[in-house]
């Protein structure tokens, strides 16, 4: 690879992360917006905790901290926060009967339903003028960049 090269991919590449970065703190205020909509005064972390035990359904509190990368501490007293809120609930694990598994509960999907629902489209509109392909390709790409493989043609 020549000098000229090296630097055009360096450029590239910086010009990339400061879109991800632009992404990325637009999604900040998305999820802070929707964590004020589920619950006045609930912190991002919160909100992001709670939407992982949503996808997952059900899920074990150490499986949580696994997940989120996260101190067992705050996790637990997030936890105890959302079930405060009435927006999960915790059952006993009947593999281990010193864990719990933390599913939503049906206010909790409601109101996270009703917080996302102001965003809901957003996506869809931002794509609304995109061909198919070129959305399909993004995914194929974003995909490759996650996983931290050369993208597949």
């Amino acid at each position: 690879m020549t000098i000229d090269e090296l630097e055009a991919r360096t450029d590239a590449v910086r010009a990339l992360e400061g879109e991800f970065g632009e992404l990325i703190n637009r999604m900040r205020r998305l999820l802070t917006e929707n964590a004020g909509r589920v619950s006045p005064g609930m912190l991002p972390g919160a909100y992001k905790v709670f939407t992982t035990i949503v996808r997952r359904g059900r899920v074990s509190q150490s499986a949580l901290a696994d997940v989120l990368i996260v101190d067992k501490g705050q996790l637990s007293r997030t936890v105890r926060e959302l079930e405060q809120l009435g927006l999960i609930q915790r059952q006993p694990d009947p593999e281990d009967g010193r864990a719990s598994i933390l599913s939503p509960t049906p206010l909790g999907l409601e109101r996270l339903a009703a917080a996302r629902a102001p965003q809901e489209d957003t996506l869809v509109n931002a794509l609304a003028d995109w061909p198919v392909d070129d959305i399909h390709n993004l995914t194929r790409l974003l995909h490759a960049l996650r996983a931290g493989v050369a993208p597949s043609r």
